[in-house]
């Protein structure tokens, strides 16, 4: 093969690639694009090979084969990572036919669900596994065995259904774990490794959260809102022409049509008339009401907080179901009764859905934040009147333990080698641990408020649904456009749910006092003061008050910064609309002057205009004149210089004082008045009177 003909296939052959990156973008059939692609590959497989030379020829040829398994291998490796991810052809069916929003919902649950198992395998590794093989086993202390008391009814399903028996000595809370600094024979510093888990769980959920928000604003764009010519960019560009299964297709039609839907929703949002002093009237009234339900809620938790508080001091066994489970009981009650309630009292805001959604987000967290923190302020009582108990049995049993050794050394008179006093773990008086009995009790709110929302979803959802399909055809009225209709899907509510059930609890009074236990014991002498000198107020209130000013000035930047590009999109569709206008007005100019030239009568009559001519310089210029003078060429004087002028002409007047060349005219009557009158200037030659 000649090197033009290689040249020749080589240019072919890059066509043929460049055809086969650029179909997805040609306006034909499908029919006629993958007859097209398969043409076009199958080419390029053919003859790109022999585009080496000589003995190159098969390397490069080689090189072609390993390029093409290496794309063929990324693609499928995407292909593979895509499909590990998690409930994504579901996430993506129940996106097609509920919408983005409700999608959402199972995106960030699947989010959350990630983070969570990473957060548990940093506890389950660092805090529960050193623990179980370096701490001591179960029944060699107190606190690590179950009462005796306690030990009939401990593996009761009753029992263990409410976190006792040997679920309340176990792994699950903290009064299992050893409090001393080290551990085992690899002196494992248990105390500090569960603070810096607890830091470390803080800090990666913060990052990962920060790292998703700014990835979502870099995919959102600059944040400003688009919304010219919305129906006509869903029409044109929705559809994806590569889809070639027919589930897919349905699941992007139903898409399609739900983005439609919510679009013409917020095109009649905008649209609507209203009478503004009603509406604020309205809206401080919804307020109102949704200040007084939220202060009801919190007294109402307080109140059944305390009420536990009196059922703890009787006998567990004359006690109902009911009465060991009211706090759970009210606050998952509360949980699912206000958020509706809210969104009922929302109707008389009459706000644009977004925005709507938004307010209802901030008082289902205020409702949730505030039973949550009321809960924490009615336990300290309940914590504090435990560690008083705990203080009173520890001074019983030191006093105990006073006595026992006072009455042995009386009876074998012995000072040394006192041995313990043989009590059974089981049998020995222990005073209640706080933090496992808070432990406990956030436990149970979180299994309550589960059981709660699938009995919601049984009931009000499923039951619900079923009644209203198949009653429907036999009822007075239109069960789906009426009451009770379809459940729709509480975004908000359900959102906020998972936020409310991710939390942690802290166990020490002060859990830097393990850090400083550290510091003090272990690391050098000026390590402890530097630690302490940076733990002075004085330094550490300048530090915060910076970094709330560089907060704020970097939100302002950021507030900046959007308003910037809000104008400067504004100032762009200023332009292309004034562009768009000028053609079109140039347009119907030229329309309308060949209406008039076709409404002239013997239109091809007329002549055509004549070119204007160049008026020539005066002869009787002077020659000595120094004003300076301009040559044949329009647009430049004597001195060389272009001049941005139309005619020749002079850009100084004449010089009084040059000298004369020609003859004074006579002032006869053939004597010239002034100039002839140019064009538009004749004058009606009448005969004066």
């Amino acid at each position: 093969m000649s090197e033009g003909e290689m040249a020749a296939l080589k240019e072919e052959v890059e066509e043929k690639k460049k055809m086969i990156a650029t179909m997805r973008n040609k306006p034909w059939r499908m029919k006629r694009r993958l007859i097209m692609l398969k043409e076009c590959q199958q080419f390029v497989e053919k003859f790109e090979g022999a585009l080496g030379k000589g003995k190159g020829r098969r390397l490069y040829a080689f090189k072609v084969m390993m390029a093409k398994k290496w794309i063929k291998f990324k693609r499928d490796f995407e292909n593979f990572k895509t499909a590990c991810i998690p409930w994504e052809r579901k996430i993506k069916e129940v996106e097609s036919h509920f919408g983005s929003s409700v999608a959402s919902y199972f995106i960030f649950l699947r989010w959350m669900y990630g983070l969570n198992l990473i957060l548990f395998g940093f506890v389950f590794g660092l805090v529960v596994i050193p623990e179980v093989l370096m701490g001591l086993p179960y029944g060699t202390i107190p606190r690590k065995t179950v009462p005796r008391a306690e030990q009939a009814r401990a593996m009761d399903f009753s029992v263990l259904f409410e976190f006792g028996g040997y679920c309340k000595y176990s792994v699950l809370f903290y009064g299992f774990y050893n409090d001393k600094r080290t551990i085992g024979l690899l002196q494992f510093r248990l105390p500090l490794s569960y603070l810096l888990v607890g830091i470390g769980i803080f800090g990666y959920s913060l990052m990962v959260v920060i790292r998703t928000m700014a990835r979502n604003a870099n995919e959102g764009g600059d944040g400003g809102e688009d919304g010219a010519f919305t129906f006509s960019w869903k029409m044109f560009t929705s559809w994806d022409y590569l889809i070639g299964n027919p589930e897919t297709a349905d699941n992007k039609y139903a898409s399609i049509t739900t983005s439609f839907k919510e679009s013409i929703v917020d095109l009649k949002e905008q649209q609507k008339d209203e009478n503004i002093h009603l509406r604020r009237f309205l809206r401080l009234l919804a307020n109102l009401l949704i200040l007084c339900t939220l202060a009801g809620s919190g007294y109402l938790i307080y109140f059944v907080v305390k009420r536990s508080q009196e059922f703890a001091e009787k006998d567990e066994e004359d006690l109902t179901w009911m009465e060991k489970n009211e706090v759970e009981f009210v606050m998952s009650l509360l949980g699912l009764a206000c958020p509706p309630l809210f969104e009922t009292i929302a109707e008389l805001e009459d706000y644009h859905p977004r925005i709507a959604l938004k307010w209802q987000l901030g008082r289902i967290f205020a409702l949730f934040l505030g039973n949550l923190y009321t809960f924490l302020f009615a336990l300290f009582d309940e914590v504090q009147a435990k560690l008083e108990r705990e203080k009173d049995i520890k001074n019983a049993t030191l006093w105990a333990y006073n006595e026992y050794y006072n009455n042995y050394t009386l009876h074998h008179n012995l000072t040394t080698d006192i041995p313990p006093p043989d009590i059974d773990p089981a049998d020995v008086i222990r005073g209640p641990c706080w933090e496992t009995g808070v432990g406990i009790e956030f436990v149970k709110l979180t299994v309550s408020d589960i059981q709660v929302s699938y009995l919601t979803i049984l009931v009000g959802d499923f039951l619900r649904a079923v009644t209203v399909r198949f009653l429907n055809y036999c009822w007075c009225w239109d069960l789906e456009a009426g009451f009770p209709s379809y459940a729709e899907f509480d975004i908000s509510g359900n959102v906020l749910g998972l936020i409310f059930n991710q939390g942690m609890i802290c166990g020490k009074e002060k859990m830097y006092d393990v850090v400083i236990e550290t510091i003090d014991r272990d690391l050098p002498d000026f390590m402890g003061t530097i630690f302490s000198y940076a733990s002075n107020p004085g330094l550490i209130m300048p530090a915060v008050l910076l970094m709330v000013l560089a907060i704020y000035y970097l939100n302002a930047v950021s507030k900046a910064y959007q308003q910037a590009n809000l104008d400067l999109k504004k100032k762009m569709q200023m332009a292309r609309d004034e562009e768009r206008n000028r053609r079109n007005n140039k347009a119907s100019t030229n329309q309308v002057m060949k209406d008039l030239e076709d409404l002239l009568p013997n239109k091809d009559l007329i002549p055509p205009p004549e070119p204007e001519k160049p008026e020539e310089p005066p002869k009787d210029q002077a020659k000595g004149a120094k004003s300076p003078k301009v040559s044949g060429k329009a647009g430049s004087a004597a001195n060389g210089k272009g001049v941005n002028v139309q005619k020749d002409v002079s850009l100084a007047a004449a010089n009084p004082n040059g000298a004369v060349t020609s003859p004074p005219r006579a002032r006869g009557a053939n004597a010239d008045r002034g100039p002839s009158p140019g064009p538009g200037r004749e004058r009606s030659k009448k005969p004066r009177n």
